[in-house]
């Protein structure tokens, strides 16, 4: 950590779970924990603080014992308006932080070195904004974004009606990491029952 800058994570915990029927998929439990324990247990070590992006009441979410910052964008703009709540938090709360790497709350196996990865990357190609990718599929989501983009990301959310995080990412320097998909799949996301059966599957070779 002392060779990264103070960066924030910022976990987006704000899905609508409709291909399960509504709900919170980050509370699911996958083995012995819910899936937000997985992906706070891997991230938290990488980063200098750790936030929630959440909609809805906050206390769902009180075991964390960690803020939970809803969307100021309303009617579920979707995971932009999650990062540019989480780069108005580190500019009101975490003025010494220049950078939030965002994860979903789904993710449960994510990279124990990934904002070092990011960070690598993004400052060897002197770019804006780094994101993960694996098996030859981008992952926008999970990316290290500069906190002094969050007026220009308001903007884009706000007045020009910006929803797609590609179309936003593609207006800056990028940087693109990639991790390797076997034992498994880092990003492995559960969106359905059956994922959730396969993530039980896959946590029994991580936890080992």
């Amino acid at each position: 950590m002392s060779k990264l800058p103070p960066t924030l994570g910022l976990v987006l915990a704000g899905g609508l779970a409709r291909r399960m029927g509504g709900g919170d998929k980050a509370l699911l439990r996958i083995g012995t924990a819910t899936i937000l324990e997985r992906v706070l247990d891997r991230l938290a070590p990488q980063c200098a603080r750790i936030i929630l992006n959440a909609n809805g009441d906050p206390g769902r979410f009180g075991f964390t014992q960690l803020p939970v910052v809803a969307d100021e964008v309303p009617d579920f703009a979707g995971p932009l308006a999650g990062v540019l709540a989480g780069l108005d938090w580190a500019a009101a709360h975490a003025p010494d932080t220049a950078w939030i790497a965002s994860v979903p709350g789904d993710c449960p196996f994510l990279p124990r070195d990934l904002v070092a990865q990011l960070d690598q990357a993004r400052a060897t190609k002197s770019a804006e904004l780094a994101v993960a990718s694996s098996g030859e599929q981008t992952h926008p989501v999970i990316g290290l974004w500069s906190v002094r983009l969050r007026d220009e990301l308001r903007q884009a959310l706000v007045v020009e009606g910006v929803r797609k995080i590609d179309r936003w990412t593609a207006r800056y320097p990028l940087a693109t990491v990639s991790w390797p998909t076997t034992p498994l799949d880092p990003f492995f996301n559960a969106n359905t029952v059956a994922d959730i059966a396969e993530a039980d599957r896959l946590a029994a070779l991580d936890d080992r």
